[in-house]
């Protein structure tokens, strides 16, 4: 490392120390969701590979999960696999899912977190649908961090499957299509959703510089603050996540105007 990025980096450093001091913690996001773009785009400008870009995009994932707890974020989503990943080349596919088992993996071991799946486990090979379950129950009375790792996980496909399970208990349960028809409402899909015991997210940060949503959470972020940063995710610093919270604590939530 060069004179010119040892100072870039302490003029970094100082400046999330300034950023943080003068951050409310009473207005930070009780549930942070995170679409965690630019791990292929981020290699390609590194002249590495893209299993190398997904590597450094999986190592920041604890990082990034250590700056939540120390500004008391009690549930974070993080998008790991969409549905739509499916269709990548088999080379590309079945590694990145191993680099993704490993992640939950890893946040199991540490101790620190809360493990729960948010997807279709009907999509993923066995062998990850047993890590996902062990996961959970090993991490189910950990007294930290609610990581959501959403993995073969689509916006419309968890809204189809809530309205699945809300028509099979009430098919359980003997209730009259006519009766289920007149009660259902907004609280009831809720209750069935992946995160249906869950506080909606407050804040989506979204990194790599796209504009868009790409179908996460489509029913949990109807009244969700957006925060869209050109950082890609495997470069994404505690500076660009102090920021984000800024930005938050600076806005006026207006639910539904």
């Amino acid at each position: 490392m060069n004179l010119r990025d040892k100072l870039r980096g302490l003029l970094v450093r100082l400046y999330a120390r300034r950023v943080e001091g003068h951050l409310d913690h009473a207005q930070v996001p009780q549930h942070i969701g995170v679409i965690m773009d630019g791990n292929r785009r981020w290699a390609k400008a590194s002249g590495s590979s893209t299993m190398h870009g997904h590597r450094a995009g999986a190592e920041k994932i604890e990082e990034f999960l250590g700056w939540c707890s120390e500004t008391d974020v009690e549930v974070v989503t993080l998008w790991l696999l969409s549905t739509d990943n499916f269709d990548r080349p088999r080379d590309e596919l079945v590694p990145l899912l191993g680099i993704i088992e490993d992640v939950v993996r890893t946040l199991a071991a540490d101790g620190r977190w809360r493990v729960h799946h948010v997807g279709t486990p009907d999509l993923l090979p066995a062998g990850m649908q047993r890590t996902l379950k062990e996961a959970e129950e090993a991490t189910a009375d950990v007294d930290g961090i609610l990581v959501n790792v959403a993995i073969g996980y689509g916006g419309r496909q968890e809204i189809a499957d809530a309205v699945r399970s809300m028509l099979l208990d009430a098919a359980e349960r003997g209730t009259p299509i006519e009766k289920l028809a007149e009660s259902v409402d907004i609280d009831m899909i809720g209750r069935h959703l992946y995160t249906g015991d869950q506080p909606d997210p407050d804040l989506v940060i979204r990194t790599s510089g796209e504009q868009r949503l790409s179908g996460f959470m489509l029913w949990q972020t109807a009244h969700s603050e957006y925060y869209f940063c050109e950082v890609y995710w495997p470069a994404f610093r505690k500076v660009d996540f102090l920021r984000a919270l800024r930005d938050y604590a600076a806005r006026h939530r207006r639910f539904g105007g």
